[in-house]
């Protein structure tokens, strides 16, 4: 049929109605055909219906996802509820957690918890931390097991340190090793400038120590034999029964002085018998520092003072052996302070000694020992 024949009804008017006619008649059997073309031209929406942009599956999972409750008590073991505990909540997707505190039963509760896996960590004073996991599910009121807490086990750092009293007794010990030329004991110096006082007891077995050392009875010995020889305080005699009193004599000089200027007085006063090795600064500056020290003393306390201990301590001495020595020798007031102040000067000259020789040849001088720049 050709739908441009001419006629008195318009050809285009014509096959309108006659490609209407067709599509009316053959739409039924086209719009139930899967695999019609003219499904492009089907809309099965209403223009006044929105539609979603969440596919089912994701609608579904967006109604799954309501937030629940945690709750729990936390005891001792012995079954007490433990107030104060702090209560942390952690996600496994790292999202923002919470916390809270247990109250007075030990109970705590977390609220608006998103569901999926979490960690709770229990951290009490006292106590031991501990940990819980678990899996919140959409809109569940979580309820945790009894969490039982241990009490923590102290840790406890131990300082092993000395007393004062220890130190000094170590620092004695390495004072009683010290020899000239590994023979002559060097016992009253020490070179450790900050050295721990001594206590009485201490000061008395340092000088007991010195008056029994060996090498002092065969100095005493030799210092006998000069008297001997020189017919030093001739009262004695000569002789063997001469030698004795002489040896006897210095022997007793040498103990005495010991135990009172630098045992019995040093205890009484609180002050240091030893010399204290200086070591640094100018030559001059050692030298008075030596001499000086002739005269003072560190105290018990760490500071200087005059030596009392030793300066008395001298004259006792001298006092004392008058008693045993030959009347035609026996030393005045005079000349027993004379003496003393000879005895100072031979210190001086003592400690010059140990400032600048001595320490070069003595033994088993500590290590460790620092030399002190600032002496008070």
């Amino acid at each position: 049929m050709n739908c441009f024949h001419k006629s008195r009804v318009p050809s285009t008017v014509k096959c309108a109605w006659f490609f209407a006619s067709t599509l009316l008649i053959a739409y039924p059997a086209i719009a139930q055909s899967p695999h019609s073309s003219l499904s492009v031209f089907v809309d099965n929406s209403l223009p006044d219906t929105p539609r979603s942009n969440l596919s089912t599956d994701q609608q579904q999972s967006a109604e799954q996802r309501v937030p629940g409750t945690i709750t729990g008590t936390l005891v001792d073991q012995s079954g007490v509820g433990i107030v104060g505990s702090r209560v942390r909540l952690t996600h496994a997707d790292d999202s923002p957690g919470q916390a809270v505190i247990s109250d007075e039963d030990g109970r705590f509760f977390l609220s608006n918890v998103m569901p999926g896996p979490f960690v709770l960590t229990i951290v009490t004073e006292g106590f031991t931390t501990r940990s819980f996991s678990g899996s919140l599910r959409s809109g569940e009121s979580y309820s945790v097991p009894q969490l039982v807490l241990s009490l923590a086990t102290n840790v406890t750092e131990v300082r092993v340190e000395l007393s004062q009293i220890e130190v000094a007794q170590e620092q004695m010990k390495d004072e009683e090793q010290q020899r000239v030329f590994g023979l002559v004991p060097n016992f009253y110096v020490t070179y450790v400038p900050n050295a721990a006082p001594l206590t009485s007891k201490q000061k008395f077995d340092l000088a007991w120590k010195e008056s029994v050392d060996p090498v002092n009875f065969v100095v005493t010995g030799g210092i006998a034999g000069i008297q001997q020889a020189r017919d030093t305080f001739s009262g004695y005699g000569q002789g063997a029964q001469g030698y004795g009193k002489r040896y006897g004599a210095s022997y007793a000089d040498f103990v005495i002085g010991t135990y009172i200027g630098s045992a019995i007085l040093p205890s009484l006063l609180k002050q240091d018998p030893r010399y204290f090795y200086k070591g640094t600064g100018s030559v001059k500056s050692r030298a008075m520092y030596a001499i000086a020290n002739a005269v003072i003393c560190k105290g018990d306390n760490g500071k200087w003072q005059f030596d009392y201990s030793g300066i008395v301590g001298s004259l006792a001495a001298g006092g004392i052996s008058n008693l045993y020595y030959p009347a035609s020798d026996r030393n005045g007031v005079g000349l027993t302070v004379e003496n003393a102040l000879i005895g100072i000067g031979a210190s001086a000259a003592a400690n010059l000694l140990q400032e600048f020789v001595l320490r070069k040849f003595t033994t088993h001088v500590p290590s460790a020992a620092g030399l002190n720049t600032n002496i008070p």
